[in-house]
């Protein structure tokens, strides 16, 4: 099949999904023009912020639920049972499932003041629905800190040349915040600095690779970005997450837009098979490839994200429907894009597995080489090299941002008041895990653990329709399907964790079971006693 065809049946969809579908959950949330949101409403200068504009806010918010997940899960996916259900997933998921999920965590948290999903769990359901809501999140927090850390690292240890663009960013993020809310400069001149600062940026990191040789690059890079994350998640959010994460959908826009240009001009096939098999080992179609590919479908990370961070910073509601449900259609359209440049570039199943396999590049690598493919007559064969950058400009996004949820949680579950040791405890936690295994370890109980916190935002989300007596339809058959899907996934792989041997992965999946059942009663109680 030709991925020009594909590319422009996709976005067709997102487009009328967003029109259609997004009106239609705009009158189901009560959305208001009129309501002063909790960012005017709660100003403190720190966490309650409201953004320059809706552009800004929506590359913050975009920045940091895109991270790695629509790359990594889809690659994966693709690899296991062919670009066709995975493409499939991304699409009608985006469109029916994460939309609905994250445009819900967002309006529901500006509605209730800027509180965390989690937060909001105790006035929806009860108080001890809440304690194990929060305890699921902060372990998936932790979870996600771990992987993206050692992704991250293993970026900047191997390809040199990302190094400078990378951590250049953060200096050129804090002038440009600088600028914004201090200065009161002109918003378009300010953002061309920025724009121009990234350029310099990428073409030193091209003339000077940075190598680390006194020590080992990949643990070297993992501490530095543990301690990025405590540095940047306890600074007010102007100075540092809004402008970097403006600066960064750029990039990503950037990229989409050269990425599907590419597509375009070359138009290739796709040489990957469709469909591989229902059953690949210990994979099974379901409930598998809807935990693998994490992001760009449905992800619960992004209902932390929509009321940890977002929430506190909209300074309308009438923006609601761009950022919570615009920009998981736009992280829908950046999975389609990688299952299209990696189907279409590599030129059999047997090559893409050696990419993943030991010894292999990786997921990262095979995007790289992909995008690079496919861009080649646009970027004149940088593009793998920008790519890798987009990629890791968006990691970091997602680890101080992470950092700062878990820190919230931390106060609220653990009595941690000191905004200081409570981000150390999530760093500490994060670094030992991620550093103490591998990626690809981590990654299935990550993909598992964040799913089954979209089922259960989603559930809050439902019960909170429900107090108001306007229709669940919307909201509870994506929430039966991902509570199915996600304990059936962590059912599914459990007797493998044992068979192994592998401790630590049975005891999370066991305490996730555990957590998500507490939940579940929570929430039969409370609709037995809606009834009497």
């Amino acid at each position: 099949m030709n991925s020009l065809t594909i590319a422009a049946v996709s976005i067709f969809l997102f487009l009328f999904g967003y029109h259609f579908y997004g009106n239609r959950l705009t009158k189901l949330y009560g959305v208001s023009e009129s309501t002063v949101t909790p960012a005017h409403k709660h100003y403190d200068g720190v966490d309650y912020v409201p953004a320059k504009n809706w552009l800004v806010l929506f590359g913050h918010h975009f920045s940091s639920i895109a991270g790695a997940g629509p790359i990594i899960g889809p690659i994966i996916a693709m690899s296991i049972w062919g670009w066709g259900p995975t493409i499939l997933w991304v699409i009608l998921g985006s469109i029916f499932i994460g939309g609905v999920h994250d445009f819900g965590s967002l309006i529901l948290s500006v509605k209730k003041q800027g509180r965390s999903i989690a937060d909001i769990t105790e006035a929806v359901i009860s108080r001890k629905a809440k304690i194990f809501f929060a305890s699921f999140v902060w372990l998936a927090l932790i979870l996600v800190i771990a992987v993206f850390v050692y992704l991250c690292a293993n970026t900047l240890a191997f390809e040199p040349k990302i190094v400078i663009p990378t951590i250049g960013l953060i200096p050129v993020a804090v002038l440009i915040g600088y600028l914004f809310y201090n200065m009161k400069a002109n918003q378009t001149l300010t953002t061309l600095l920025g724009l121009l600062s990234l350029v310099l940026l990428i073409i030193l990191g091209e003339k000077f690779p940075v190598q680390i040789e006194m020590f080992n690059p990949q643990p070297f890079w993992s501490y530095f970005l543990l301690i990025y994350c405590f540095i940047a998640s306890v600074m007010p959010v102007q100075i540092l997450l809004q402008p970097r994460d403006y600066l960064s959908a750029y990039l990503l826009i950037f990229g989409m837009l050269f990425g599907y240009l590419g597509v375009l001009i070359s138009h290739p096939n796709m040489s990957l098979p469709f469909f591989t098999t229902l059953h690949l080992q210990d994979n099974a179609i379901w409930p598998m490839l809807f935990v693998t590919v994490a992001c760009g479908a449905i992800s619960g990370f992004h209902s932390l994200i929509a009321s940890g961070t977002t929430s506190k910073q909209l300074a309308t509601e009438k923006d609601a429907k761009k950022i919570g449900y615009g920009a998981m259609l736009a992280e829908g359209a950046v999975a389609v894009l990688t299952v299209i440049v990696v189907a279409s570039s590599i030129k059999s199943q047997q090559a893409f597995l050696e990419f993943l396999g030991k010894g292999g590049s990786g997921p990262i690598g095979a995007f790289g080489y992909g995008y690079n493919a496919v861009t080649k007559t646009i970027l004149a064969g940088l593009g793998g090299f920008f790519a890798i950058l987009i990629l890791n400009s968006f990691i970091l996004t997602t680890l101080d941002t992470a950092t700062r949820i878990g820190r919230y949680l931390t106060h609220e579950l653990f009595g941690v008041k000191n905004r200081y040791l409570a981000t150390l405890i999530v760093v500490v936690l994060s670094g030992w895990l991620g550093l103490s295994g591998n990626w690809n370890k981590i990654w299935p109980i990550f993909g598992a653990a964040n799913q089954l916190v979209a089922a259960l935002a989603l559930l809050v989300i439902t019960m909170w329709l429900l107090s108001r007596s306007v229709s669940i339809i919307y909201t509870v058959i994506p929430c039966g399907f991902m509570l199915l899907t996600t304990i059936g996934a962590l059912l599914y792989s459990l007797p493998g964790y044992f068979c192994n041997k592998d401790i630590l992965l049975s005891l999370i999946s066991v305490a996730l079971l555990i957590l998500a059942a507490y939940m579940l009663y929570e929430v039969y109680i409370f609709i037995s006693s809606k009834k009497k």
